[in-house]
């Protein structure tokens, strides 16, 4: 089901492995800071930043976009009122960890809560380009660090999807298997936000890549009603 971790990320989440913990409290007050690092205007306090402070920054904005996306997961397990379990898992070798739940939900809810880290990712790229069309020139390392690990996760996921390879664990297995969909479509469908949010990047203006994009997102949300 649930994105893949590194032994550190899971720790940071405060989770420790083969514990089945509620998610409820930590999610929730997690992602409301989260939300509202995001929304604090950030731009004017990085003009004066040196290099070093920038660079920290656009990482930290990184580990917030993949706190968000695993945060997605754990905000549908909780709806489900599942437990969610850190269990070892690797891939040639290289050793990684998963949130995991128990194999009982339906194929609904188990789309659902593989699908939450991108519907989380849906959220917050829209909230960055919407309100900051402008972010390529501005200064503001943060967002561009959450908007960077947007798209590579989704250009991650999407060849691992066309590939099919990597741990079983992985979103788009979860997602194709729950719906009896060929994951290269799944994969395709995370390309496409990718590459348009990229061009929304460099170009706000572009109002057709806006509305493509968007209408992509909203059409992976509706796979749940396969």
């Amino acid at each position: 089901m649930a994105g893949i971790a590194t032994g550190c990320r899971l720790l940071a989440l405060g989770f420790w492995p083969d514990k089945a913990q509620s998610p409820k409290p930590k999610v929730q007050s997690l992602s409301l800071l989260l939300l509202a690092m995001l929304a604090w205007p950030a731009h004017a306090s990085a003009q004066g930043d040196s290099s070093g402070q920038k660079f920290g920054k656009l990482l930290l904005g990184g580990a917030t976009g993949l706190v968000l996306h695993e945060s997605g997961h754990m905000i549908a397990d909780w709806a489900f009122e599942e437990k969610v379990v850190v269990k070892k898992v690797g891939w040639k070798g290289v050793p990684f960890f998963a949130l995991s739940h128990a194999n009982n939900l339906s194929p609904r809810r188990e789309f659902t809560v593989s699908s939450a880290g991108f519907w989380s990712q849906w959220l917050y790229s829209e909230q960055i380009l919407s309100h900051h069309p402008d972010l390529h020139h501005e200064h503001s390392p943060f967002r561009k660090g959450v908007l960077t690990f947007h798209v590579v996760t989704l250009m991650i996921y999407s060849g691992a999807a066309f590939a099919k390879t990597g741990p079983l664990e992985r979103d788009t297995h979860g997602m194709a298997t729950s719906i009896h969909i060929n994951e290269r479509w799944l994969g395709a469908l995370l390309l496409a936000p990718a590459a348009l949010d990229t061009y929304r990047y460099f170009h706000p203006a572009a109002a057709w890549a806006v509305w493509t994009s968007r209408g992509v997102k909203m059409g992976s949300v509706a796979l749940v009603l396969k």
